[in-house]
């Protein structure tokens, strides 16, 4: 059977849960009035960011304008400094009430008692995408992954080579990203958000992403909204691998759920979860 596919749906037409969110979109709090077009974009996910992409002398502008969006309407993530910041308390008093925030990532994670100190002051409710971006970070991934309140992890690829001198090669960011992967899978979290790719090339952005996918991270942080497309793309099922496991489904189905022999139970897992995502992403097989 070869059943066609129905073309892919504007993004814009469903929310992507954030547990599934592919492209993680971080747009400057120095520049307000380009959150309404992030928010329009093809993002799974807006991230806001008062930490990295803002000044020290401007951190109290820029994070009251941020609030001040989150209260007139708009909605998003936001990237606040880290747990042994000076601004980090005054982030989370600042944040904590406004209706718009959907969660934050907390920069510079080492700790999970960090993650979990931010959870529990910003009431318990606000889930935090731990951001890692240092080797103790990444020695500490899984007492991290397990820490209460947070919901995925995030790898600061930038700084964390910045802090062990290491390449941005395949090869060398390969073990941050397998420790990230295996944290999260034994924590029971959605798979990890890999780190940015600098650069306007797509094609590289196309190649980078295909990593993230071997890897087997399930998100990408975003420095572009132009970037978003591209992201989504690669990091979706593709269109083969929906029409296999729609024809394994439908045949697992027609011989009565009988399982034949020890590879149908791992491909029957992994053609169900193949199409949990194709749904969530509007990737569908016409039916005939």
């Amino acid at each position: 059977m070869n059943a066609p596919l129905a073309p892919l749906a504007p993004v814009t037409t469903r929310e992507i849960a954030p547990e599934l969110a592919r492209s993680w979109l971080l747009v400057a709090a120095t520049r307000p009035e380009t959150f309404d077009a992030a928010a329009a974009s093809h993002a799974d996910v807006v991230v806001l960011d008062i930490e990295d992409a803002v000044d020290a002398s401007r951190k109290d502008s820029a994070r009251q304008d941020v609030v001040d969006w989150l209260s007139s309407g708009g909605s998003a993530w936001v990237r606040i400094n880290d747990a042994t910041s000076e601004h980090w308390a005054a982030d989370i008093e600042a944040l904590r009430a406004a209706p718009g925030l959907r969660g934050v990532m907390l920069a510079k994670t080492e700790l999970g008692g960090q993650a979990m100190d931010t959870y529990n002051r910003l009431g318990a409710k606000v889930p935090v995408v731990a951001l890692v971006e240092s080797a103790i970070g990444i020695e500490n991934a899984t007492e991290i992954a397990r820490a209460k309140g947070v919901f995925r992890l995030a790898f600061g690829s930038g700084d964390f080579r910045r802090d062990t001198g290491m390449s941005a090669d395949r090869e060398a960011m390969a073990y941050p990203r397998a420790r990230l992967v295996i944290s999260s899978r034994a924590a029971g979290l959605p798979g990890p958000i890999d780190g940015p790719t600098v650069g306007s090339s797509h094609p590289i952005l196309r190649e980078q992403s295909a990593i993230t996918v071997s890897m087997g991270m399930t998100g990408k942080l975003c420095l572009s909204p132009d970037q978003t497309p591209v992201v989504n793309e690669v990091i979706s099922p593709t269109r083969t691998d929906v029409e296999w496991a729609y024809e394994f489904l439908e045949d697992f189905d027609a011989r009565g759920q009988i399982v034949r022999d020890g590879s149908d139970l791992p491909r029957l897992g992994r053609a169900r979860k193949i199409m949990h995502l194709a749904e969530a992403f509007q990737v569908h097989v016409v039916a005939r």
